[in-house]
């Protein structure tokens, strides 16, 4: 263990041993990230999710003004099921100039960094406050931001510079695409196959659902507006479909699963409104046969897109704690999203790279977390002065 890795290793050990899955409860690791705060006379708040088995945090350090930066980062991992590792995936382990365990890069690499100069922050004359931003549930929609920024907006004072800590290499990432998840779920008549004239197939007309994924998708090709994002333009696909219960059988049932991965500059409604505009037409269509047949459509998820402004504060300052002048999008989505349609300035900087996250073996190397320490130390250095950007 390098020496001056030693603090970081230390916390990143103990956060991975936590198996926070999100289907699971993350109470253990946020009570150890609260006692941890606590022995440094850190001020923070712990809340719940509604249903009291999950829980964010937030913290401050420095004075209580306005103008600081929030540092933020979730704490739930995606699950190992399945997936072929050389080691314990909730144990960290080190080979080759690498650390291996579930959420080393994606981000507890992060939350380890930012813990780790807790000390340093601590004993540092802050002319602007660092605020800790821990939540819940990213990996299933960011459905734990909403919640912690009002806990932010009920206990802090407002910051000017938002930085999410998801794995970039370190590098500065300007903007990423929306995301919408969606269930469709249509229900028409089952009737023998030999007479589906008295039916009402629910997979028929589901295909006319899913075409429409195809050939929105193609439209949004050819306009091809999003320069940066790989692919330029906005993605629709279905995921998962189930549907029917033999092969002599119309389908009465069929629900499907489908993503919307959008452009900045779009709303969640520019895809939802239209969508639902469809499943009525196609459910009126079924009623003239069945007049019970219905569509439901759920939406699970709805992540603003983000992109931030280049002459912005959170920009610049992100450019001047690493380095990196190159304008960079991604096409996965962050809690960045919320953060920024919340007013706040925003960029994603984080160690790690996103090729290693929700894989088996996941790691996180020795340089990407030494890099990060210099950031951390660079932003302390910056906040001790009063302009930040």
């Amino acid at each position: 263990m390098s020496a001056d890795l030693a603090p970081t290793l230390s916390l990143l050990e103990k956060l991975v041993s936590f198996p926070t899955i999100s289907d699971q409860s993350n109470i253990n690791l946020i009570a150890f990230i609260a006692s941890y705060l606590d022995s440094h006379d850190v001020r923070f708040h712990v809340f719940p999710d509604a249903s009291g088995q999950k829980q964010g945090l937030i913290a401050q350090i420095g004075p209580d003004e306005a103008g600081g930066v929030i540092l933020s980062g979730h704490t739930d991992v995606v699950p190992v099921t399945g997936q072929a590792w050389a080691s314990n995936p909730f144990e960290l382990v080190a080979r080759d100039g690498k650390y291996f365990g579930r959420g080393t890069c994606d981000m507890k690499g992060f939350l380890a960094l930012t813990l780790a100069a807790v000390p340093q922050m601590v004993a540092a004359p802050l002319c602007r406050p660092v605020q800790l931003a821990f939540s819940f549930d990213e990996e299933i929609g960011c459905l734990g931001s909403p919640p912690l920024l009002a806990e932010l907006a009920r206990h802090f004072p407002p910051a000017e510079v938002v930085i999410v800590g998801e794995p970039t290499e370190m590098n500065v990432v300007r903007g990423h695409k929306g995301g919408i998840g969606m269930v469709t779920r249509i229900t028409g008549k089952a009737a023998h196959s030999s007479r589906p004239d008295l039916g009402v197939s629910a997979i028929n007309h589901a295909a006319k659902a899913i075409s429409w994924h195809a050939a929105q998708m193609e439209k949004s090709r050819k306009q091809s507006a999003g320069d940066g994002f790989v692919p330029p333009y906005s993605t629709l696909q279905v995921g998962t479909i189930t549907g029917g219960v033999a092969l002599n059988t119309v389908p009465e049932n069929c629900s499907f699963e489908s993503d919307i991965r959008h452009l900045p500059g779009e709303k969640a409604s520019d895809w939802i409104d239209p969508y639902r505009a469809l499943l009525k037409a196609i459910e009126r269509d079924m009623q003239v046969e069945h007049p019970e047949a219905h569509i439901e459509l759920e939406i699970t998820e709805t992540v603003p897109a983000m992109i931030a402004d280049p002459d912005g504060a959170a920009t610049a300052l992100a450019r001047r704690l690493t380095g990196d002048n190159a304008d960079r999008f991604v096409s996965y989505q962050t809690e960045a999203g919320h953060f920024q349609a919340s007013g706040y300035d925003t960029v994603i900087c984080g160690p790690g790279s996103i090729e290693q996250a929700h894989k088996p073996d996941e790691f996180i190397t020795a340089a990407q977390l030494q890099r990060g320490q210099a950031f951390m130390q660079a932003l302390t250095d910056t906040l001790c002065t009063r302009t930040i950007a």
